[in-house]
């Protein structure tokens, strides 16, 4: 009714105006039947009135849709008037519904085409990297151990590549069950075994070995991936350890690793979880992407689980990931 009323407030002022100006012609013309004259600007209101009404009755249903910001585009360009206005809305509507779903399915298959060739590549660069790794694993020559730990980084790298393409199809890649949080957590510092070596950094995990939680054994293996490197790496070369704690809090289960490390400042607290963000360790370190907890963050809430981030500079982190409503 609002809108109606808008559109049609210019065509009320200019009629009220036109039929004002022809009595006044009267009135100066020296008409003496002034009654007769307003009678007519009477009948003049009535007409437009009239018209009025039928212009909302005829359109209502075209104007209602234009008024809800709510409603669906299939709803839009449903054509339940027969004016020619709204047929002619209807029509422009359906091209425009229809050069938008020719463009949109595009672009999906753009994406997919991406993803495919994305993931086919990460797996053709692992072949090499898994022949370097043979061949260089058990020489005695001290040289093939920064071959070793360049091989390394090149396969996290692959790996975040790989995950991060993955995350846009997160729905048909994901199967949730129960998992012993410690044995997964012994299975990820096994993996970082070199990588904790070279660093001197000692896992210390505080985990009892009944606890159990309901997640995705690969996508949180990728999260505690990612939490237990950087830990590693922002603790390095400081002979100190990285802690590994779990414990309950009513119906969910916490994960926490704690690192002794450089710490993360105040002012890049907010953002660390933002993509493409390394702060200033990132520009210290020289080897963030600030693409890790990007990806934690959004693997978790994709699984229900929630992270946490505390830190004070010169004493450490600590990383919780909350398994809601775990099960133990």
């Amino acid at each position: 009714m609002r809108l109606f009323l808008k559109e049609h407030i210019p065509l009320i002022l200019y009629t009220i105006g036109q039929l004002f100006i022809i009595l006044l012609i009267y009135w100066f013309d020296g008409y003496p039947h002034i009654l007769t004259a307003l009678y007519a600007v009477f009948l003049g209101v009535f007409l437009l009135i009239g018209y009025l009404i039928y212009r909302y009755f005829t359109h209502i249903s075209f104007y209602n849709r234009l008024s809800n910001p709510r409603i669906t585009t299939n709803e839009l360009i449903k054509n339940s008037d027969t004016t020619p206005l709204s047929i002619a809305l209807d029509r422009l509507l359906q091209m425009q519904d229809k050069n938008y779903q020719d463009q949109l399915k595009k672009w999906e298959r753009k994406q997919q085409e991406q993803m495919t060739f994305m993931n086919h590549w990460v797996h053709q660069m692992k072949t090499p990297l898994s022949v370097i790794e043979l061949i260089t694993q058990d020489s005695d020559d001290f040289r093939f151990d920064s071959i070793n730990e360049e091989t390394e980084r090149i396969k996290r790298g692959l790996e975040m590549v790989l995950y991060a393409a993955r995350l846009e199809t997160f729905e048909q890649d994901f199967h949730v069950d129960g998992i012993h949080l410690l044995e997964m957590v012994d299975s990820v510092i096994y993996e970082n075994k070199r990588l904790l070596i070279r660093s001197y950094i000692y896992p210390e995990v505080k985990i009892d070995s009944n606890l159990t939680v309901e997640t995705d054994k690969k996508w949180f293996r990728f999260i505690l991936n990612q939490v237990l490197s950087n830990a590693i790496k922002y603790s390095s070369r400081k002979n100190e350890k990285v802690t590994l704690s779990a414990y309950s809090k009513g119906r969910a289960v916490i994960l926490e690793v704690r690192d002794y490390g450089v710490g993360i400042p105040n002012v890049d607290l907010p953002r660390v979880f933002n993509p493409f963000f390394t702060g200033e360790n990132g520009r210290k370190f020289k080897e963030s992407t600030g693409m890790g907890l990007y990806l934690v963050k959004e693997v978790c809430e994709k699984l229900n689980h929630k992270v946490e981030l505390e830190s004070e500079v010169g004493k450490g982190t600590k990383v919780r990931i909350i398994f809601l409503y775990a099960s133990r």
